[in-house]
């Protein structure tokens, strides 16, 4: 394996990455605390301190060792998930809908501002790899993490989501799931389920909401 190109890479995804990571962790504190529940804010993690939110195995072993073991075409992680008690929320199965989702959008809205950023690196003449590269990153980055959070399966955002929109029963029976999901998704996304069924589909149409988001700026600095 190439040492330079190995160092470019991480140089080029590490601030997006932390970028990624800590804010969607936070907006999950900030927005469980908006709703009655102050747990993670007891705890220190409604904050925009990385440190906070990094987990040494979760996202720094585990993704450098993959990185490794596979040449970079296989890698997986996560942060230390911000803890929610659900029973404080005002409203349990309703709050828990946006305590969820607040992670992922925050995603979304950073791959919005990273692409914003490449479209001011192109408007300006700005041809400098690193910078161009990274604002790329910066939004494929995030776009993975809104699509792969929102897969509907506990303990991940998509599931709690849809515990939170399901009828009592159903719900029950999904929530059920959690204790045992981490270990599901992560068979599903080694077979390559995940992978091509949602991830592929999903960031397709998120790049493509961006693009069109973007439309009006970019007609105008052409």
């Amino acid at each position: 394996m190439d040492i330079t190109n190995l160092i470019q890479t991480v140089l080029i995804y590490a601030l997006p990455v932390l970028f990624a990571i800590t804010v969607h962790e936070a907006a999950h504190g900030y927005t469980a605390r908006h709703f009655g529940d102050h747990t993670a804010a007891m705890l220190g993690r409604v904050t925009l301190n990385p440190i906070r939110h990094i987990d040494p195995i979760g996202t720094v072993l585990m993704p450098l060792l993959l990185y490794f073991a596979t040449s970079g075409a296989f890698l997986f992680g996560y942060a230390k998930p911000v803890p929610v008690n659900f029973h404080h929320l005002r409203n349990p199965k309703r709050d828990m809908v946006w305590v969820a989702l607040a992670g992922p959008a925050s995603n979304f809205a950073q791959a919005i501002v990273w692409a914003l950023v490449l479209l001011a690196l192109a408007a300006t003449g700005t041809q400098e790899r690193f910078f161009v590269e990274m604002a790329r990153a910066g939004i494929a980055v995030n776009l993975v993490m809104w699509a792969f959070n929102l897969f509907p399966l506990p303990p991940l955002d998509g599931g709690r989501i849809l515990v939170g929109l399901l009828p009592w029963k159903q719900a029950q029976l999904i929530a059920r799931i959690e204790p045992y999901g981490f270990f599901i998704v992560l068979a599903l996304v080694v077979g390559g389920v995940v992978g091509q069924l949602w991830l592929r589909p999903l960031m397709s149409l998120g790049y493509a909401a961006i693009s069109l988001l973007i439309s009006p700026l970019t007609a105008l600095l052409r």
